[in-house]
């Protein structure tokens, strides 16, 4: 079998999740996007160079359509010019995504962060977060020295996704402190979705019966504390919201995880703040851990966006098939060894921490695609199973000396007065 028609399945999955686009850039968002997961980068290079020896085409022809379907109209040659509109693509991302989830679970996590490249670009992000995994299904790259507010761009981007996930399903929405804001929290709520955003613990709340606002620390005063209620949140008027809070200071964290959202307090567990960390592994994963994409050179944001729908596209087939490996991987059975192995040693006192992944699914279900072009086989597609959401605020694996934090809090500080001062200057335009 030729290896273009090993690609026929592939081609069929994308022209699907994906039919209002031309053929052209069906196909392009294909070679594209398998040139991305079998070489694990992102550069034209290396994947026409693959592509080449695949679809037996010269490797200069190959080089510049891949090209091609990334420009904007304006820059490409010929009578029939068209644009590949990224937007378009974002809800029918999601959806793809709802009808490759496998089991009986119909929960899933959506997180709100910004990446940066360099000092070029900054790209706001919507990912559905799924074992240690982010998949991108909405952004917008804005050049990182852009003056204005994000608002109408995070506004934007959640509208371009309402209705693509079904009603009966549970959506949670987590952004980091940085990102709250009261037109969020709404705009999240007006998706029919629940908002999860953390909160600095310096806010003033007061709770049922109480009739003047005090500083929530007051609920959550030492490490090992928690606390759950409605509040009545923020004491200017403009900023004000009624709604659940949730209060969790877990032993080795420096301060304690404060989440408002819209979830009646016994619906709730602060513990699933901890799925947001995933955006992060999944930023990583497009830059130095996986696509390379801080190599990139690109000085439009069109194009950049635009590469990330090949790079999104080809994350969805490569946690799909990492997912399922990851699932049948056998689980440790520490109990089952000798009482002075070493496992089980390493093993006492970390019982209620999770499973350490030593691979991103990302990275697992590439290795499961060149095995497959190894075996000579059909390439597989996959299904992406979820795991179970965190119950338990788990401490960290390893407290830091006194000495580390410090060093630690130096380097959030500095990061919190970049963060605040990029704010002011886009407040100020």
């Amino acid at each position: 079998m030729s290896c273009p028609d090993r690609l026929s399945s592939w081609k069929q999955e994308v022209s699907t999740a994906f039919s209002h686009l031309s053929k052209t850039q069906m196909l392009g968002l294909v070679y594209w996007s398998v040139g991305i997961a079998l070489t694990g980068s992102s550069g034209i290079s290396q994947i026409s160079a693959l592509l080449s020896q695949l679809l037996k085409e010269k490797e200069a022809t190959v080089f510049q359509r891949l090209r091609e379907w990334y420009l904007d109209a304006a820059h490409k040659p010929g009578d029939h010019r068209c644009e590949l509109d990224v937007t378009s693509c974002f809800g029918p991302l999601l959806g793809w995504i709802i009808r490759r989830w496998a089991g009986n679970e119909r929960r899933i996590a959506l997180a709100l962060d910004a990446t940066t490249l360099g000092d070029r670009w900054t790209v706001l992000a919507v990912c559905v977060v799924i074992r240690g995994c982010a998949i991108p299904v909405a952004w917008k790259v804005v050049g990182a020295h852009t003056k204005g507010s994000w608002r109408p761009y995070w506004e934007e981007l959640l509208k371009h996704l309402k209705g693509y996930v079904p009603d009966e399903w549970f959506v949670l929405v987590l952004a980091d402190r940085g990102l709250y804001a009261r037109w969020l929290f709404e705009s999240i709520v007006g998706n029919g979705w629940h908002p999860f955003l953390r909160i600095n613990i310096g806010v003033k709340a007061r709770a049922g019966g109480e009739s003047d606002f005090d500083w929530i620390s007051r609920w959550v005063p030492t490490p090992g504390t928690q606390w759950q209620g409605i509040v009545e949140c923020f004491v200017d008027k403009k900023s004000r919201l009624v709604c659940t809070l949730l209060m969790q200071w877990q032993e080795g964290y420096e301060h304690p995880w404060v989440v408002i959202t819209d979830l009646a307090p016994d619906a709730a567990n602060v513990a699933w703040y901890g799925l947001r960390t995933w955006v992060e592994c999944g930023f990583k994963d497009f830059k130095r851990g996986g696509f390379g994409w801080h190599h990139e050179k690109m000085h439009d944001a069109g194009r950049v966006e635009r590469l990330w729908l090949a790079m999104a596209v080809a994350m969805v087939w490569m946690v799909s098939l990492g997912t399922q490996a990851e699932s049948q991987l056998p689980a440790a059975c520490p109990e089952h060894l000798p009482e002075q192995h070493i496992a089980r040693k390493r093993m006492k006192g970390v019982s209620s921490q999770p499973a350490v992944r030593r691979l991103s699914c990302a990275q697992r279900g590439r290795l499961v695609l060149l095995a497959a072009l190894l075996q000579a086989g059909d390439l597989p597609i996959g299904r992406i199973l979820p795991e179970m959401w965190p119950e338990t605020v788990v401490s960290p694996k390893k407290f830091p000396s006194p000495s580390k934090r410090r060093q630690k809090e130096k380097q959030r500080e500095h990061k919190r007065r970049q963060k605040k001062a990029a704010r002011q200057s886009l407040a100020a335009a």
